[in-house]
């Protein structure tokens, strides 16, 4: 009685080893990469944990009094930012995946690119010498006909450097990476959904309503957690535009406005020695923290749509 032997496995080539082994190493890198940052965070922001305004200059008490208004400034900023750049990115999408022509979504296409190449430094000129001098008088319009609304109340700064113009700058950076992904995903919705919506006598916006936004809902949070995550770090930009007083305030038009923690480590950084550093890069670990919970809920969002996890 002879028994079946158990399938070998196939052979490997040379080329095929290497691949799989290249293929390993460069996913094991960015764990181990990860794993760097986090532990030289961690034990560098040890000393400031326990610090004080005697041992650190930067500190008024502790490091959680002086963190806490950066981290509210931070995820302000970024909330702002995103709340203004998401529908706009949907709605450019979906203008050049479904009603433009051709050579005009091409065009469109080629400029939402383009701008995502620009670098921040010059977001952040254009934010002082173009949006902030422009903004002031519709500030000052906001504060006396909406003063009322605490967001719109306070003395209007004369300068327009608030964080709502930080938060403006912002979603214009975070615009163009938005719109390319919302675009694509837009792109590869499933033909025969479309064409049986509109068989079925649905308008193009009935379709898009019925069949390409459900199927792109995935896609999109990614896209609105990508930008979120690079407002939250954005340094050069925020750090030129905003007037930051260092407190907690979610007045958007007053010249006394809650700072970020990139911006404030960029500031501080050059003239900062001793146990100041370390409250530095303490405050980098709280953001590094800020990001990767911000991550891990798109992914759990994400993850309970699991009838939609083709668009992703």
């Amino acid at each position: 009685m002879t028994t079946a032997s158990a399938p070998s496995k196939p052979v490997l080539s040379l080329g095929d080893r290497v691949f799989s082994r290249s293929a390993l190493f460069a996913g094991s890198m960015i764990l181990v990469t990860l794993a760097a940052v986090a532990i030289f965070l961690i034990v560098r922001s040890l000393p400031a944990f326990v610090a004080t305004n005697e041992t650190a200059s930067l500190l008024s008490s502790n490091f959680w009094a002086y963190v806490g208004p950066l981290v509210f400034g931070t995820v302000w900023a970024a909330a702002l930012a995103l709340a203004v750049a998401l529908p706009l990115a949907i709605g450019i999408a979906l203008f050049i995946s479904h009603y433009a022509p051709r050579q005009l979504a091409q065009l469109l296409g080629y400029v939402v690119d383009l701008l995502a190449a620009v670098p921040s430094v010059v977001f952040g000129l254009w934010g002082i010498g173009v949006l902030a001098p422009a903004a002031q008088p519709v500030y000052a319009w906001l504060n006396d006909n909406l003063g009322w609304i605490p967001l719109f109340g306070g003395v209007v700064t004369g300068t327009g450097r608030t964080i709502l113009t930080a938060a403006l700058v912002l979603a214009v950076m975070i615009l163009p990476i938005m719109t390319a992904i919302c675009r694509e995903i837009f792109l590869q919705a499933p033909v025969l959904h479309k064409e049986a919506a509109l068989a079925l006598g649905a308008t193009r916006w009935e379709m898009i309503r019925l069949a390409v936004l459900p199927f792109g809902r995935p896609g999109i949070i990614s896209a609105a957690m990508l930008g979120l995550g690079r407002a939250l770090g954005e340094t050069m930009a925020v750090a030129m535009v905003l007037s930051a007083t260092g407190i907690v305030s979610f007045k958007l038009l007053t010249s006394e406005n809650p700072s970020t923690i990139a911006a404030n480590i960029a500031l501080a950084f050059p003239e900062a020695y001793g146990e100041n550093i370390n409250v530095l890069i303490a405050t980098g670990l709280i953001l590094f923290i800020v990001t990767f919970l911000v991550n891990a809920l798109a992914r759990w969002i994400i993850s309970r749509r699991a009838e939609f996890n083709a668009a992703n």
